[in-house]
């Protein structure tokens, strides 16, 4: 018996890294979690989003959801990209994604950041749903927010920060 549940404990031990590997994850080769985000992907650069990738994913989401914010503004959270039914074999996300939200610049799809002093954290939040949303393209914050409610199944967060 002893030699059985040292068996076990081995398999664990080896299957541990892989169980740890393997939670619903979103990163960017573009910029590590809490580092500076390129200026290209700014109101100063380009203006186009940085690449995103996705890693396990939750069995049973139907969809995803991207929110992109920034916690920091003046006014309270601004939000800088809204994208949705991202399918959850997706393995990046792009702004063809799925449909695209109004963000706070008045605009559907992505403006990135644009501080307008100091330095600024940007959250680039990734959700499981256990449903499709049934939303309009250019949708509202408020509306993508009032969707999701009670259907997520798991987020990953990334976070870059900017200053200008």
């Amino acid at each position: 018996m002893r030699i059985f549940r040292n068996s076990l404990f081995a398999l664990f031990l080896l299957a541990l890294p892989a169980f740890a590997a393997g939670g619903f994850h979103l990163s960017s080769p573009d910029f590590a979690d809490g580092a500076s985000i390129p200026a290209r992907f700014t109101c100063q650069g380009e203006n186009t989003p940085p690449t995103l990738a996705i890693a396990g994913v939750p069995s049973g989401a139907r969809s995803m959801v991207l929110i992109v914010d920034d916690p920091d503004a003046p006014s309270g959270t601004f939000t800088h990209w809204l994208v949705w039914n991202i399918r959850p074999d997706s393995k990046r996300v792009f702004a063809t994604s799925g449909p695209q939200g109004t963000n706070d610049f008045g605009s559907v799809g992505y403006s990135g950041p644009c501080p307008p002093s100091g330095t600024h954290r940007y959250f680039f939040r990734l959700s499981a749903l256990n449903t499709i949303l049934n939303l309009p393209a250019g949708a509202s914050r408020g509306a993508v927010d009032a969707a999701i409610g009670g259907h997520v199944l798991a987020t990953a967060t990334l976070m870059g920060r900017y200053s200008r």
